[in-house]
């Protein structure tokens, strides 16, 4: 039998593989609606007997339906589960890998094809994956929450209770608590970049991995007029009562509506390019400072960071239609100003682009803007804070029947997960996976594990500047060919990004 037992009660699983077990769903927090909607998550209720975790419990309030992952259904209410993949059931002590999955802080879950730790357990560690509250229910701000029990960044507060999960029964599945790694991509990696500096997470984790770190963070004001924006769409008041007699659809449809009005309005600012309304909320309470300021500050200098981004990241959302199209010079000037982007920016990506389409300079510069150059930083400012740092950049290109096949937001993880033949990745890495791109997988698996167990990913790290990076590619790129001339034209940029 494949039982395991947790401080909540015994857990059974099933076999993922001949030497890798699968715990999914299991409770880590109390469901988070009725009396307990937008508070604090809660510890678990126990349950008797042995509870079935052979599937993965239902996902947060969204709008989004994922090829390959569940969708939410109104009434689920148990979505804050943790799932476990470990090839120690019987026991040991090997290092833990704790996974939270990006979807600008609005979508997705930890039940995408993309996130199965199969591969993980099998390199050698315990692979934990989780669902946190997402949208309005996670990140909107309640007018006088703090005073109410309504704190803000409650998608965060869902964190910091599953690492607290890892930390009380990991070892039951054969991890040791004491060698935790937190791992995240987009926005799930800015997630992480945001516990490193949080008091109430200190101690729970030892390492962190960040692959395309997403860079905006909202101010208070900012997060008080997304909730002025999404209850008037809801037409309710912006108040906690009037909120909270909102249902989570209610929601998650008035928050759909405000994007979509950014959208369709090219005057609206910086949120019609990419109309992102949650962020964590820089509130001074559960998120004191933004990471930038902390890792410089030395505040995250015991913890060892891996970051990465990929060479074309923004190409994503213009592939799939989520981002505005910006195709002449005007409207590439309007975006600058509404970004206030440096004088000359624009101008020296033009010369080292001076045959590109004006698309391919604003999907460049986007893609610098919101990852490339916030994950470059992190690394950098972590290093001065006294830390240690590595960093790569996923550069994976190959021809196929539409074109060149790009190195995207997201192509990473498939590989790093070591599920390149999963048909989820089909999409994000332009087709079947050859057998250069299974190699190049083995690589990023063998990389995330090694610094997993010991803190070395296998290059050097940072030194003053975010330079010498790994290149993830197939054909063994040489490391340390970051484009050098765009960074230096981002030298009087301003992060953390804040966009209104």
């Amino acid at each position: 039998m494949d039982d395991f037992r947790t401080a909540s009660g015994v857990c059974r699983g099933f076999r993922a593989a001949a030497d890798v077990v699968a715990v999914l769903g299991i409770p880590y927090a109390a469901p988070p609606f009725g009396a307990h909607r937008f508070r604090a998550p809660l510890p678990v209720p126990a349950w008797t007997g042995v509870r079935d975790c052979t599937r993965f419990g239902p996902i947060a309030p969204q709008s989004a339906e994922l090829p390959g992952a569940p969708v939410w259904s109104p009434g689920d209410e148990d979505v804050l589960t943790v799932n476990v993949w470990t090839p120690a059931p019987d026991g040991g002590r090997l290092p833990v890998l704790v996974w939270i999955h990006g979807g600008a802080y609005t979508f997705g879950s930890s039940a995408q094809p993309d996130f199965d730790g199969t591969a993980l357990a099998r390199a050698g560690l315990v692979v934990v994956t989780f669902n946190h509250r997402l949208g309005f229910e996670g990140f909107g701000h309640i007018p006088g929450g703090g005073a109410t029990g309504h704190p803000d960044n409650r998608g965060l507060l869902d964190q910091v209770a599953a690492l607290r999960w890892v930390r009380e029964n990991i070892a039951a599945f054969g991890g040791d608590p004491g060698n935790v790694t937190l791992a995240g991509q987009s926005s799930g990696a800015a997630s992480v970049a945001c516990l490193m500096v949080m008091d109430r997470a200190r101690g729970l984790f030892h390492r962190a991995i960040a692959h395309s770190p997403a860079s905006p963070a909202q101010t208070l004001g900012m997060a008080a007029a997304t909730t002025r924006e999404v209850a008037a769409a809801a037409g309710c008041p912006a108040t906690r009562e009037g909120l909270t007699s909102m249902t989570p659809r209610d929601l998650v449809v008035a928050s759909d509506r405000v994007v979509d009005d950014y959208r369709r309005d090219p005057a609206s600012g910086s949120r019609h390019y990419d109309p992102s309304l949650y962020a964590p909320v820089l509130d001074g309470d559960v998120l004191p400072t933004d990471p930038l300021t902390g890792m410089a500050a030395g505040v995250t200098r015991g913890v060892d960071l891996l970051v990465c981004h990929t060479a074309e990241e923004y190409r994503l959302f213009d592939a799939v239609g989520s981002s505005a199209k910006v195709t002449t010079e005007r409207q590439l000037d309007l975006f600058s100003a509404d970004f206030g982007l440096p004088d000359g920016l624009m101008a020296g990506y033009r010369a080292v682009m001076p045959q590109a389409p004006v698309l391919d300079v604003y999907l460049a510069v986007f893609g610098d803007l919101l990852f490339g150059e916030y994950t470059n930083r992190l690394a950098e400012q972590h290093t001065r804070g006294g830390g240690r740092a590595f960093l790569s950049r996923f550069d994976r290109r190959r021809s196929g029947p539409d074109g060149v096949v790009r190195a995207w937001h997201c192509a990473d993880v498939p590989f790093a997960f070591g599920n390149v033949d999963d048909d989820s990745a089909t999409f994000p890495i332009g087709g079947a996976p050859t057998p250069a791109d299974q190699e190049l997988s083995r690589r990023m698996v063998r990389a995330w594990a090694d610094f997993a167990t010991t803190g070395d990913p296998g290059w050097s790290p940072v030194t003053e500047s975010a330079s010498g990076a790994r290149t993830w590619s197939t054909d063994d790129k040489a490391a340390g060919d970051l484009p050098a001339v765009p960074r230096e034209l981002w030298a009087a940029a301003a992060f953390p990004l804040l966009r209104p």
